[in-house]
């Protein structure tokens, strides 16, 4: 009994021990061990292949599921593909086209394994037989899945052990998978897992996360470029297949707020190197700079910027007369250096450099190559045409700014009629609330002018028809300045025409001057009063020379004189009230500063208003009209 209990214990065991083993998977350290070759072969290289149908050849196929490990940690799941060659006779260069298939990544992977037969070596081994070892990673050969290997028409099928059985063996403290799905890791520091899947035919990568992996926590994502730079967060759960490169990776996160929350990060791509190294080489620009270095000598500095770093020279080159033709300057061809690579804002890798004690005066770029692209030239910015392309653009500038003075020169007179003819129209379309004849003073200076334009410009907006001296130069030159008052005031009363002056100092000294000697020429004066009234029964008046005009230096002086004169004839009438009145601008002063005496006596009794504060009452009053018992005295003429 104790004997046949004995034998049971021992088959148990045994057992025990023939399942572990099966279990345990060979481990390889991932970096000594890629692609290897037995002796008589030479040259073995691998590269990205594509997928081509050839019925035969010599092989036989074997594949073995293993783990990758670096210094025998972080061990991934990982496929030992080991063939069996036979070189034909006389064969030396030759390759072979290993392909397999994930159904977690939709598509099929090619390696092209091309090497060197030397019949020499082979000749003294007894089988003349040769092999070919590939240590095959890829982020998509994981666990528990099912990975078809074909060579030809020879072809292999391996499943993966799954997590739990892998971890359940030696491997519990070197497997990544094992750490992250122990009971007592999950229940603490859970992290979702997910997978990236490329659609060939929307042209994008799809990134999936584990329906299993359900959390109560939202999900986030961030994107980084190299296992060392800047994870930026990402908000879309697909990327252009035209931006994945090899050195994207992923983390990927349940958001609990405090640091519970574990992340999970990836690089599936990293191991498409070839299928997906066309991307980063489309994105590689080059900067160019010529300068000068503190000794004195010529130096071209760059900068060189990739999505990923990227193994590669740079070397000048003189440019020739053709495009593309750029002679390489010998003894300067630098290697990029792997330490020296920093991230910029946008997430991609900067390497600088310089070319130090270069020729002046060549026609100087850069080249860049790397294992299966050249790129170039890449040339420095001609300072000089852009400093002639700027100074063109001045030169035209002021060339246009000449020529509109010039035209605006020509045309003033025309344009400054067109615009009064236009004036005139609008003030005519608005309501017609009477005309208005604003005066100006005898020393209208540029200041002044303006202030009496705006007023102008004021009063036909409210839908008055304005008439100013200043905006008829062209009548009072040709008419002269009496005639032109006359043609502006000879119906006074019929219809509304009310005049303004305008009151500066200078206006209040003519005035002053002005019925002084009306007081001195007595009989005179007279005379000038009954010319005026004259001219109600339409008789014409004689003697523009009159000693009151003479002596006066502009035609608004003129038309101020001839003025005074009618608010003299009509203060004979009672009417003065009724069509003159009189505006101070407050910008100005009105009574000079050697006058003792109040307003003007010519002036007194005529409404006056203080602008811009009394410019509401400026406009009632012209509103009102003519008003009082002698509103409907006839006009005059000067």
């Amino acid at each position: 009994m104790k004997a046949m209990f004995l034998w049971w214990s021992l088959a148990i065991l045994l057992l025990i021990q023939i399942v572990a083993s099966a279990l345990e998977l060979e481990m390889l350290d991932y970096k000594s061990e890629h692609f290897t070759c037995s002796k008589g072969i030479s040259n073995c290289t691998v590269k990205a292949g594509a997928v081509v149908l050839i019925p035969e050849c010599p092989v036989d196929l074997e594949v073995q599921p293993v783990l990758c490990c670096r210094q025998g940690t972080a061990c991934r799941p990982c496929l030992h593909i080991h063939l069996d060659i036979q070189p034909r006779n006389h064969q030396t260069a030759s390759y072979v086209n290993v392909c397999y298939n994930v159904p977690e990544l939709g598509m099929d992977i090619c390696k092209i394994l091309e090497f060197t037969v030397i019949p020499a070596a082979l000749d003294g081994q007894a089988t003349s037989k040769a092999w070919l070892s590939l240590l095959l990673k890829d982020n998509a050969v994981s666990f528990n899945s099912q990975v078809t290997v074909y060579v030809c028409s020879h072809h292999s099928i391996v499943v993966l052990p799954s997590v739990d059985e892998v971890c359940s063996s030696a491997a519990q403290g070197v497997v990544e998978e094992c750490d992250r799905h122990s009971p007592r890791r999950m229940l603490t520091c859970s992290v979702p897992s997910f997978s990236a899947l490329i659609d060939q035919e929307s042209h994008e990568v799809r990134l999936q996360v584990n329906k299993a992996d359900d959390s109560p926590y939202p999900l986030e994502m961030c994107l980084q470029h190299e296992d060392n730079g800047v994870c930026r967060t990402c908000k879309e759960s697909t990327v252009p297949l035209h931006s994945v490169t090899p050195c994207m990776c992923f983390q990927v996160w349940w958001n609990k707020g405090d640091e519970r929350s574990h992340r999970s990060i990836s690089c599936p791509f990293r191991n498409h190197t070839e299928l997906l190294q066309r991307n980063v080489w489309e994105n590689v620009s080059v900067s160019v700079v010529q300068g000068q270095m503190n000794s004195g000598g010529a130096m071209l500095s760059w900068n060189l910027t990739a999505p990923c770093r990227v193994e590669a020279e740079v070397w000048p080159c003189q440019k020739g007369a053709g495009l593309d033709r750029c002679t390489e300057l010998v003894a300067f061809r630098q290697r990029l250096s792997d330490d020296i690579w920093r991230e910029n804002s946008r997430g991609h890798w900067l390497m600088p450099g310089v070319f130090e004690d270069v020729v002046l005066g060549l026609d100087l770029c850069v080249m860049v190559k790397g294992k299966n692209s050249e790129l170039g030239p890449f040339c420095p910015i001609d300072s000089s045409w852009w400093h002639w392309r700027w100074s063109l653009l001045v030169l035209l500038s002021l060339m246009l700014a000449v020529l509109a003075a010039i035209c605006l020169y020509f045309l003033h007179g025309k344009l400054k009629r067109w615009a009064w003819e236009w004036y005139q129209k609008e003030c005519g379309r608005l309501a017609n609330r009477g005309h208005i004849v604003l005066l100006s003073p005898p020393d209208v200076d540029g200041s002044v002018s303006e202030l009496m334009c705006e007023l102008g410009s004021s009063l036909c907006a409210q839908g008055f028809s304005v008439s100013v001296d200043l905006w008829s130069r062209a009548e009072l030159c040709s008419l002269g300045p009496l005639p032109w008052l006359h043609s502006q005031l000879q119906h006074l009363d019929s219809q509304g025409i009310r005049a303004i002056l305008v009151l500066t100092q200078a206006a209040w000294e003519r005035a002053e001057d002005w019925v002084r000697q009306w007081d001195q020429q007595g009989q005179q004066g007279k005379d000038i009063v009954q010319g005026v009234e004259k001219e109600e029964g339409g008789e014409e008046v004689e003697g523009e020379d009159n000693g009151l005009l003479q002596g006066l230096s502009s035609p608004y002086a003129d038309v101020f004189s001839a003025a005074l004169s009618c608010i003299k004839a009509e203060h004979k009438l009672g009417c003065a009230r009724e069509h003159f009145l009189l505006v101070h601008f407050e910008a100005h002063s009105a009574k000079p500063p050697s006058s003792e005496r109040g307003l003007p006596e010519l002036f007194q009794g005529l409404p006056m208003f203080h602008l811009p504060s009394q410019s509401q009452g400026l406009l009632a009053e012209l509103a009102m009209g003519p008003t009082g018992p002698e509103a409907g005295i006839g006009g005059h003429r000067v």
